[in-house]
C-alpha cells in the first residue's frame, strides 16, 4: 500500500498536500483499491467555500457512489479536469495525476488534526 510520508490523511480515506497557502486534495490509495475502477468525478463545489468535512463532491466506481470529505475549511480553487476525460487517474496514479481538488487553507491549525503516514497506516490495519 502506498502511503507518502510527506502527505497528510483523514478518517474518510482523504489524502492533502499542502504547497504554500494551497491544499491539493484526492482519495488515498487504500480508497481506491476498495472502490474499484473509477469511472467518474463529479465536484460541484468550485469557486465555493466550504468546511472541514463538508463534502465536496463524490467520485463514481462501477459498484458504489461515494462521497468526497473535505479535509480543510476553504475555498474550492480548481477540480483537475484531467478526471473529465480520465478519472480512472485517480486509480492508476491515487498521489499524482489523480489529484481531485486544489483548495485554499481556511486555517493552517486544522493540519494539525489530520493523521501521518503512520496513523493512517494503523487506521486501514496497514
Amino acid at each position: 500500500m502506498n502511503l507518502p510520508e510527506t502527505l497528510k490523511y483523514t478518517k474518510d480515506h482523504e489524502w492533502v498536500r499542502v504547497e504554500g497557502d494551497v491544499a491539493y486534495v484526492g482519495i488515498t490509495d487504500f480508497a481506491q483499491s476498495e472502490l474499484g475502477d473509477i469511472v467518474y468525478v463529479d465536484i460541484d463545489t468550485v469557486d465555493k467555500e466550504i468546511s472541514q468535512n463538508d463534502v465536496f463532491g463524490t467520485v463514481e466506481a462501477v459498484k458504489t457512489v461515494s462521497d468526497l470529505f473535505s479535509p480543510l475549511s476553504g475555498t474550492v480553487l480548481e477540480f483537475n479536469e484531467k478526471l473529465d476525460g480520465s478519472p480512472e487517474l485517480v486509480n492508476s496514479d491515487a498521489y499524482g495525476d489523480g489529484w481531485i481538488i486544489k483548495m485554499s487553507i481556511g486555517d493552517t491549525s486544522e493540519l494539525e488534526g489530520l493523521l501521518s503516514a503512520d496513523a493512517y497506516r494503523e487506521l486501514i490495519g496497514q
